[in-house]
């Protein structure tokens, strides 16, 4: 079925009922969302959120109380529309006597790929994450961060065009993240749409290009990240301004900085930036630097579930 959006969801919801107290609890509660084709997408979340339901909701491991999920227009219900979804989950486990090769031609035959098809595929897979030279060495062996990215090959490794990636880069040291990160862009130029669903902030800022948070088992914000992290405010850095004009500035701007020689003034608008470089150049003072400034996405994500 041809869609528009690789995931659509319509008020998915999912509710559990305590065996012992008869209590539900909504774990996610009306969701309504959509991933286009190609995007990047992140999904972030406090602990029990609803992110991993979400997730199993996609997969049809767990089947929602009401609402829709959609696979490129496809219901989640139905197995032909698991077929494109390349899936990494949290804490996964292989079977530990399989080699790396091994259990790459394992998954593979699972997903339907013939076995001169998997010859091939194999070793271009282990080299994408950098698994080669450990190929016939025993999963036993792996260390965390080899486990990961030997998770990232299963996942890629009949050709999916929907990545579902749960902590893709969790365990995995600051080169085999920038490893995994590349590799993943790759990915993208290629049109695959990722969905990754992380607790590293700093990962998915770098990473995505779009992102919710749920928030007690809603959507608390989504958006683009560029619109989401965007500040409304100036940043103008000064060096040595005297201190007559650096006090005036100080009661216009909203905070004042020092910092090695420069003084940095916060202003709340364009309109009072631009005042106060038309009086500092007036003193004809050394201008550094003018910015409007930024929220990363830990804030952006510590103001909405403080709410």
């Amino acid at each position: 079925m041809d869609s528009a959006y690789a995931i659509e969801t319509q008020d998915l919801t999912k509710v559990y009922t305590s065996r012992w107290t008869r209590r539900e609890v909504r774990a996610i509660d009306g969701v309504s969302l959509q991933v286009r084709r190609g995007a990047v997408f992140g999904l972030l979340g406090p602990n029990g959120a609803g992110k991993t339901t979400f997730v199993k909701t996609l997969l049809s491991a767990v089947r929602p109380t009401h609402g829709t999920a959609l696979i490129f227009g496809r219901d989640a219900s139905q197995p032909e529309s698991r077929r494109p979804i390349g899936y990494l989950p949290e804490n996964h486990r292989f079977p530990t006597y399989f080699t790396g090769a091994g259990m790459l031609d394992f998954y593979a035959a699972l997903s339907g790929v013939d076995a001169s098809r998997r010859k091939k595929l194999i070793p271009e897979q282990l080299e994408l994450v950098g698994l080669s030279q450990w190929a016939s060495m025993r999963i036993g062996k792996y260390s965390k961060g080899m486990l990961q990215r030997l998770g990232l090959a299963q996942a890629l490794i009949h050709s999916p065009t929907i990545l579902i990636l749960d902590e893709p880069t969790d365990g995995v040291d600051p080169v085999g993240r920038r490893q995994i990160r590349d590799i993943l862009g790759g990915f993208e130029e290629r049109g695959v749409t990722i969905f990754v669903n992380s607790h590293l902030l700093a990962e998915v800022e770098t990473l995505c290009r779009e992102v919710a948070i749920l928030h007690k088992g809603k959507v608390a914000l989504s958006g683009k990240m560029q619109d989401l992290t965007a500040g409304k405010g100036y940043r103008l850095t000064v060096a040595n301004p005297p201190e007559a004009l650096a006090e005036e500035l100080r009661g216009r701007a909203t905070s004042m900085a020092v910092r090695d020689g420069l003084v940095d003034f916060q202003f709340s608008s364009r309109e009072l930036a631009n005042g106060a470089m038309d009086l500092l150049r007036a003193e004809r003072c050394e201008i550094e630097a003018l910015a409007p400034t930024t929220s990363t996405l830990e804030e952006v994500f510590v103001r909405t579930v403080s709410k």
